[in-house]
């Protein structure tokens, strides 16, 4: 299927409205989470990411019909030329443990590319959104990554808890871009870490073995705001399905994906 055949403009609506729903049901439990269970060890889920799952797949299936849906919590179908991948709650220990640092995350992606990214913050009532060739914006002011040098940055990080095999990398690129940047942050919800990297309050951002959901709408939003994707070769493309991810603004990418490199056992 060819991206340019979509009504981009009407999907990135169907998406945001999707989004909108599905943030005010984290809302309504923020501070109430119930039926809290661990999917595996740190990999948490309630009552509130399922609902909002739930939620958002009707919507967009009211919305845009037809289209396939493959969301964090229930699954669907992941093998469709075009498909909705959705994140309820990005986030969810934040949410559990009352920060607000928690996002909705909505993309779709067609021929294995990310072409509208909708990701609501509902605790800071703010919406960044994205379509391929459409720019960047949040809640309607258009957006732009930063452009300070890798020397004055800050970059995201996001730690690999749930995969210790990933850990000694992780760390060795940690290490490294300690010593090359300002500073460093961890705010625990990758689509967080991308927006905020697209519009320039992060200059960039790297993570391992994150899902689709996770990255799909952010890397878009970044990419639309004049920032770089790739994973940690390089690749512009595998991040999306890898979940190994270098984003920011084209200097501090650049610095980033050199160190990321930099940090696999030859």
């Amino acid at each position: 299927m060819v991206a340019s055949s979509l009504d981009l403009g009407a999907l990135v609506d169907v998406a945001e409205a999707a989004a909108l729903a599905g943030g005010e049901v984290v809302a309504s439990h923020f501070g109430n989470a119930r039926d809290v269970r661990e999917k595996s060890t740190g990999d948490w889920v309630s009552a509130a990411d399922e609902a909002t799952e739930t939620l958002v797949r009707d919507v967009l299936a009211e919305l845009a019909p037809g289209i396939p849906f493959f969301g964090e919590e229930f699954g669907g179908d992941a093998t469709s030329e075009i498909g909705w991948y959705v994140d309820p709650l990005d986030g969810t220990a934040n949410f559990l443990h009352g920060l607000e640092a928690v996002g909705v995350s909505i993309a779709l992606v067609v021929d294995n590319k990310p072409v509208v990214g909708v990701v609501r913050v509902p605790m800071m009532d703010r919406t960044f959104r994205a379509t391929q060739g459409g720019g960047a914006w949040r809640d309607g002011k258009q957006i732009g990554v930063s452009t300070r040098a890798p020397r004055s940055a800050i970059s995201a990080v996001g730690f690999p808890f749930r995969s210790p095999e990933l850990r000694p990398r992780f760390l060795r690129a940690f290490t490294a871009a300690f010593g090359e940047l300002e500073d460093m942050r961890r705010v625990g919800a990758a689509s967080l870490d991308l927006c905020w990297t697209a519009e320039g309050v992060f200059d960039g951002y790297f993570e391992l073995g994150l899902g689709t959901w996770d990255v799909a709408a952010g890397a878009l939003i970044v990419r639309e705001a004049g920032g770089i994707v790739t994973d940690w070769e390089g690749d512009p493309d595998n991040w999306l399905w890898s979940g190994d991810i270098v984003a920011g603004s084209p200097e501090v990418h650049a610095k980033l994906l050199d160190i990321c490199r930099d940090s696999a056992v030859s």
